[in-house]
């Protein structure tokens, strides 16, 4: 393949470092970069922000997409320059890296405890910044958070978290969700300003039981919030926020609190794997979605898989079995092995039947897969697999690349983890 530029000798700052920059820009199919590489679509990519966002605006949402996802600036100012409200993360970090990104509101959906987290939280609770939350599920974390932000002189909007049985943090009832915004209320330094949820913890083997116990959920979250709103407990917030959804159950959790009709609250969404969708459990969920939510149904376009692996065929050792360059270092591999759906050589597309190559087992820096007798497949031959759960493919890289269609690398895009 014929090259015009070749990067200067120096150190590569990742794994998945451009090497080669050919005659219109690099490609990952002519091994420009070190590989394994992971690449987003452009195409899929964008088509998915902007699906998320009219079916929250449909839906008459906030779109809080879930920055945890991803943890790239990038694609969060592609989000928030398409109307999403602003962000959700999981950790004080998270929430410096959404703000650095342009997030005027950002919801730490997670509790905030160490004295540590809560300096940096309070670093970026300055005067004109934009507005944090965190939530709370018991008077200990209220009385730290209390104590550290009053000595301070700050303020730290909290929202009442609400859980399920079996799940994970959570006031479990109504009842204790009173009494502590109860003690909240007498505590220094905190402003509660919401109720917050998360609906999926809630699995299992039967959808409509799955169904029946999210809105129950959900309920109990709207119930608490209409409450406390009556009684005053919101006094002082700028603005009260209910929030939840995660990327399976967001139909449901959005016409829920839409059909609540609780006025004066701003509803909020907080999906992530959407972005990149993946070809496995969210592709699943999405299909689901479309059957059971009209809105989803009629809207244009779709949810589509962005997020692919490029790698190359590295041993073929016995008939049989094919050994390819990438590993558990490099992608999820949690709710399923990533599979190969596309390959290259030299280049150029090489069709195979389906089922004709299928990974069978994942070692650190190796995928062991089963070939089909008559297989074409050489030593060098680059193959794209699809994965299952991006966030857990995303953590792996310190640098994306974002390409087009033809594998034309359009952005080289940093990971903040």
């Amino acid at each position: 393949m014929m090259t015009t530029k070749e990067f200067e000798p120096m150190p590569a700052r990742h794994k998945a470092a451009l090497r080669f920059w050919a005659e219109g820009g690099a490609n990952i199919l002519h091994e420009d970069a070190c590989l394994p590489a992971l690449v987003i679509k452009e195409t899929a990519l964008d088509g998915n922000i902007r699906w998320m966002q009219r079916f929250a605006d449909a839906m008459g949402v906030s779109l809080a997409p879930h920055g945890k996802t991803t943890m790239t600036p990038a694609i969060f100012q592609r989000q928030l320059a398409a109307g999403a409200w602003g962000l959700g993360v999981a950790t004080a970090f998270q929430a410096q890296t959404a703000m650095e990104a342009g997030a005027e509101n950002v919801i730490i959906a997670n509790q905030l405890l160490g004295r540590a987290n809560m300096k940096l939280v309070a670093s970026l609770l300055r005067p004109g910044r934009p507005s944090i939350y965190c939530c709370v599920d018991s008077l200990d974390n209220a009385r730290q958070l209390s104590e550290f932000f009053a000595a301070r002189r700050q303020w730290i909007s909290v929202l009442l978290e609400m859980g399920a049985p079996g799940g994970r943090c959570g006031c479990r009832t109504e009842q204790q969700a009173y009494a502590l915004a109860e003690h909240i209320a007498k505590l220094p330094g905190l402003m509660l300003a919401g109720v917050a949820f998360y609906e999926g913890v809630i699995h299992g083997d039967d959808e409509r039981v799955d169904i029946a116990a999210i809105q129950a959920l959900i309920q109990r979250a709207v119930t608490v919030c209409g409450t406390l709103q009556r009684n005053g407990d919101f006094a002082g917030a700028p603005e009260v926020l209910l929030t939840g959804a995660g990327s399976v159950w967001f139909d449901i959790v959005s016409r829920q609190l839409r059909d609540a009709s609780l006025s004066g609250v701003r509803h909020v969404i907080r999906p992530g794997c959407y972005v990149t969708q993946d070809h496995g459990i969210y592709q699943q969920a999405y299909a689901a979605l479309q059957r059971r939510e009209p809105q989803a149904a009629r809207q244009n376009g779709g949810l589509a898989p962005a997020l692919e692996l490029c790698a190359l065929v590295q041993s073929l050792p016995e008939p049989g079995l094919a050994v390819v360059g990438f590993g558990k270092r490099d992608v999820a591999f949690d709710a399923g092995l990533p599979q190969p759906f596309a390959q290259y050589r030299q280049g150029r597309r090489v069709d195979f039947a389906p089922g004709a190559l299928r990974t069978r087992a994942l070692m650190d820096q190796h995928a062991l897969l089963d070939r089909g007798p008559g297989l074409d497949l050489r030593i060098g031959d680059l193959l794209v697999f699809g994965s299952s759960h991006p966030c857990l493919s995303f953590d792996k890289w310190k640098c994306v690349f974002l390409v087009d269609e033809e594998y034309r690398v359009r952005e080289e895009w940093e990971t903040v983890f």
